[in-house]
């Protein structure tokens, strides 16, 4: 409790906290006394304030057959906190992986476009990439001197009569791409023509072109892609510890902050197999319907992919968890202004929500705000394990004296802080051990103290003097050298 009453001084809160049962719940408690924020031994028998204006915090009994662990405050005190209220739920809950992405092509629509034979570009109706063709529309022409040579033996061919002779001639024009109809046009006016018309094979707009009018082409080179916006893909990635949770056909949503209002709705449509190694993320690819084509290659795209089954969950807010690394902890509100720790099992992370696996039930209360402090004092007896190290009976710290009072044997140091007992750099009042010389001390000068705890008093058992304040490294250095020290080779220390 010391401990609490001093880190709430120092940080300028108000509350108070002690163990009660349910059996007092239904009358109005009365405090056993009041207690000075900023010093837990100056107690008052009735409400007061400190030399601050602070009010002394009341103190309630402890009932010894209480539950471990909880604690009561105030109505006016949680006010003061800002004590807010969450209850467990069981919902229905789907994981939501935010990422981004950019929006591409659908490139299982793609359509490629290239050169059947070598030649010439005799016409050319695509000027730049990203124009808009029809299905049947003239992209170019090309003059082809294989493609003459097989014009000519067609026609010696259809003269000679010979079958055999024909379907070989046919089927070479066939394969350089000689549409139906302009083989039927040359058979039937026998007129050799020096290019081939090349028509679009899709309706979409024109990427990667790769050729310009009058250049020479080989066989097979790429001239251009067609490539419909009707269906686009968008690339995103996701953590490798969200990559597992994923699986294709999960149902995504798309926002874009330059469309407010809108979202598209689509499907995880490949999961790729390897990993990104430096930063350690797996590429997805989406896969979204276009029909107004609004959506625009490498367009900036937010992403929400929806995974899991939607099976209930016990889940409570996210800033209702408190947690230390070695144990996860819910504060539950009992009723009546009494609160308790309870450890708890997480589960994944729903957006703003967590999943509890154990700990708490679907309808229990619990805090979502403020629920640090009152975790700190239900901790202090609480009934589940702590996890964590044991508290220093006694620590090593440097401070400067304020002032001294010999006849009470009680020095007001203002100390560094002490880590050990989680405590900040402030102004105390500690007593000082029977044995301790402290009539040599003057004001302003800085010590090196060792401190004990003995229930609710902190009491100087050793002290070193300084000549100088010591910071940083050397602090440490000279505290690990006096902590292996035997007292008597302090300058000053406690006799036997």
């Amino acid at each position: 409790m010391s401990a609490l009453l001093l880190a709430l001084g120092a940080g300028g809160g108000y509350w108070t906290a002690k163990q009660t049962t349910a059996d007092t719940a239904a009358k109005e408690k009365t405090p056993l006394y009041w207690v000075n924020p900023m010093d837990p031994r100056d107690k008052r028998d009735a409400p007061a304030k400190d030399n601050m204006g602070m009010d002394f915090i009341p103190i309630y009994e402890e009932q010894k057959n209480g539950s471990p662990g909880t604690v009561t405050i105030s109505p006016e005190i949680q006010q003061n906190l800002g004590v807010r209220l969450a209850k467990v739920e069981k919902l229905p809950i789907h994981q939501q992986i935010e990422t981004v992405g950019y929006v591409g092509y659908d490139e299982d629509r793609l359509e490629a476009v290239n050169a059947r034979m070598a030649g010439w570009i005799r016409t050319l109706a695509i000027k730049s990439e990203g124009q808009q063709v029809s299905k049947g529309s003239l992209i170019y022409e090309l003059y082809a001197p294989d493609l003459v040579n097989a014009q000519h033996e067609y026609l010696l061919a259809l003269n000679t009569a010979n079958p055999l002779l024909l379907r070989a001639a046919e089927g070479k024009l066939k394969s350089l791409q000689v549409p139906a109809d302009q083989i039927s046009a040359l058979k039937r006016t026998r007129q050799v023509r020096e290019t081939i018309s090349i028509y679009a094979p899709s309706s979409g707009y024109v990427s990667e072109l790769k050729v310009r009018e009058g250049q020479y082409v080989d066989p097979a080179a790429a001239l251009f892609n067609i490539s419909t916006l009707k269906q686009v893909w968008v690339s995103a990635e996701v953590f490798e510890r969200q990559a597992a949770q994923l699986k294709v056909g999960d149902p995504v949503t798309m926002t874009l902050d330059y469309a407010p209002g809108r979202s598209w709705q689509g499907k995880v449509d490949y999961l790729y197999p390897t990993l990104d190694a430096a930063i350690r993320t797996l590429k997805v690819r989406l896969r979204f319907d276009n029909p107004d084509e609004f959506l625009k290659p490498n367009m900036f795209a937010k992403v929400s992919i929806r995974t899991g089954q939607g099976e209930p969950q016990l889940v409570v807010p996210s800033e209702a968890v408190i947690r230390t690394g070695s144990q996860d902890r819910l504060v539950l509100a009992l009723g009546d202004g009494n609160f308790k720790s309870v450890a708890v099992t997480l589960g994944p992370q729903f957006g703003d929500k967590v999943a509890i696996k154990a700990g708490v039930e679907a309808g229990d209360n619990i805090v979502s705000s403020a629920q640090f402090l009152l975790d700190s004092e239900s901790a202090i007896d609480s009934d589940f394990q702590r996890m964590t190290a044991v508290r220093p009976a006694q620590v090593w710290t440097q401070g400067e004296v304020e002032s001294i009072d010999l006849a009470n044997r009680t020095l007001m140091v203002s100390h560094q802080p002490i880590p050990e007992w989680h405590w900040p750099a402030m102004e105390m009042e500690f007593t000082v051990a029977d044995g301790v010389d402290i009539s040599k001390l003057a004001e302003g000068q800085t010590l090196h103290l060792q401190v004990m705890q003995e229930g609710d008093e902190y009491r100087i058992t050793t002290i070193h003097q300084e000549k100088a304040p010591t910071s940083g490294h050397a602090l440490e250095q000279a505290k690990d050298e006096m902590e292996g020290m035997g007292h008597s080779q302090h300058n000053m220390g406690a006799k036997p």
